[in-house]
């Protein structure tokens, strides 16, 4: 199956690098696409029309408010599409591509190395769901979810990388305070936070039970965490999810 992105920013490059396969790309002028051609082998599409002609499948890479300009470009030769726009319902998918097989997934960008999480949106329409489940499975997990609740899963795995980056930061800024090396503070961080995420996983996904197993009544594990709380990590994370979602 040959698949086609409209689109090659970031979270395009990052599936097609988890793919490893030559890439048919178009973008709105900006050159990513030959530049991702010409590290991944591949084409850069002279426009969108071309690049539906060409490929089984049309990801939809682009910018949300671009959905009916590249419609009308890529519509009429699309024989299916995946959209990664975020906000954009399979509703307005289908408006946009009518008799086109449509499926709205929400991946991430630990695609790149194989430890992705693709949101699917059900109900997806087969056999496209289930080829699309295959494709992304490829690059990590797939979660099949109501469509309802992809914004707020979203919310969680999309915007996670970034919200992981920046607590490896606070980190790593209060180690290098304390005397140790900036390099060293960053490996430390970043392998600590890797090893731990592969013990929850080993522990089903148990935070509490994690959390007690490290932590001693009175020790100091348990004073950095109440340093955290009394910090407003909750509250942080909490606020954060509303601000990512808007009003309830």
């Amino acid at each position: 199956m040959r698949v086609g992105f409209i689109g090659a920013g970031n979270m395009a490059a990052a599936l097609a690098r988890g793919w490893g396969d030559p890439v048919l790309c178009t973008d709105s002028g900006s050159g990513r696409a030959q530049a991702l051609a010409d590290e991944l082998g591949g084409e850069a599409a002279g426009s969108n029309y071309e690049l539906a002609v060409n490929a089984d499948v049309v990801i939809l890479a682009h910018k949300p408010a671009q959905l009916e300009k590249v419609a009308r470009e890529a519509a009429p030769a699309a024989r299916a599409v995946v959209s990664l726009l975020a906000r954009v319902t399979v509703e307005q998918l289908q408006a946009a591509y009518p008799d086109t097989p449509v499926v709205r997934v929400q991946p991430n960008t630990p695609a790149e190395v194989g430890r992705g999480v693709t949101l699917l949106a059900e109900p997806a329409e087969d056999p496209l769901g289930s080829q699309v489940e295959e494709l992304f499975g490829r690059v990590g997990i797939v979660v099949r979810l109501p469509e309802s609740l992809l914004d707020a899963a979203a919310a969680c795995s999309g915007v996670g990388p970034a919200y992981w980056a920046l607590v490896a930061e606070a980190w790593v800024d209060a180690a290098i305070r304390r005397g140790i090396p900036a390099a060293h503070a960053k490996r430390l961080v970043t392998e600590t936070m890797a090893g731990s995420a592969e013990l929850l996983r080993a522990r089903d996904h148990d935070t509490f039970r994690l959390r007690r197993e490290v932590t001693s009544p009175g020790g100091t594990t348990a004073r950095g965490l109440a340093a955290l709380e009394r910090g407003g990590v909750r509250a942080a994370f909490s606020a954060a999810m509303d601000d990512v979602l808007g009003p309830a």
